[in-house]
């Protein structure tokens, strides 16, 4: 089974501003919770280019820490880039990234197709764990993008 992560957020910065936030892999590690232990090994040191390999390591869950490897696989500056997971715990993860100017500020789109391994293990696993840790996740990167940035002013 695919499932899918959507995250939506108004930031009060520029597009160019946000593009170069975002677009480095060093700041993922800013907007992750302290207690992933997030920390990119190698492919970090470049502005982001289809065909770049990132290697992270992080401790998603109880503390074990895995490799996560990933692929930079479209980038069109300032609008959008995807990342695939080629190794790590995901069956498929699948990240596509938009950003749009809008009045005030931009909007940032967040689309995740991702499936999960063991079969029926892996659905019981989502429902009472991954799910759950993924919303909690985003939540802390929306937080923290505020902290950064500020709060977008809707009116």
């Amino acid at each position: 089974m695919t499932y899918r992560k959507y995250s939506l957020q108004k930031i009060p910065i520029s597009l160019n501003k946000a593009w170069i936030f975002f677009s480095n892999p060093n700041n993922l590690k800013k907007i992750t919770p302290n207690e992933m232990n997030f920390k990119v090994i190698s492919g970090g040191d470049k502005k982001i280019f289809p065909g770049q390999i990132i290697e992270y390591k992080v401790s998603p869950l109880f503390g074990f820490s895995i490799k996560w490897v990933s692929e930079i696989t479209h980038v069109i500056e300032g609008s959008y880039f995807v990342d695939e997971q080629r190794f790590g715990p995901y069956k498929f993860w699948h990240h596509k990234h938009f950003l749009k100017t809008i009045p005030g500020g931009v909007e940032m789109k967040d689309v995740i197709d991702y499936k999960l391994p063991y079969g029926i293990i892996g659905k019981l696993l989502h429902t009472i764990i991954i799910r759950p840790k993924l919303d909690q996740i985003f939540n802390y990167r929306y937080n923290k993008l505020i902290e950064i940035f500020g709060e977008f002013n809707k009116t």
